[in-house]
C-alpha cells in the first residue's frame, strides 16, 4: 500500500489526514483520489506539490511503489 498524507487545504478538501491506496502511477492515483473524493479536490490537486518518500515527484508517469509515502502538498500562503 501507499500511504497519502494531505496537508492544509488538501487536507480539508479530502475530509482526512492520511490513507492508503494501492500503487500506482502518480497520475493514475491522483485521478483515483480525485474520483473518491470529488471536485473539491480534484481542484486541490491541479494545484499541488507533491513529494514521494521526501523527494519532488512531478513525472505523472512515474510509479509510486508500494510501502512509500505520496505528500500532497497545496500552495501554501505566507507572509
Amino acid at each position: 500500500m501507499v500511504t497519502v498524507l494531505y496537508f492544509a487545504g488538501a487536507r480539508a478538501a479530502a475530509g482526512t489526514s492520511s490513507e492508503e491506496v494501492a500503487p500506482a502511477t502518480l497520475g493514475a492515483l491522483l485521478g483515483a483520489l480525485a474520483d473518491r473524493h470529488g471536485d473539491r479536490l480534484r481542484t486541490v490537486l491541479a494545484a499541488a506539490s507533491y513529494l514521494v518518500d521526501g523527494t519532488a515527484a512531478r513525472d505523472r508517469e512515474a510509479l509510486v511503489p508500494a510501502g512509500a509515502t505520496l505528500d500532497v502538498l497545496p500552495p501554501f500562503a505566507g507572509g
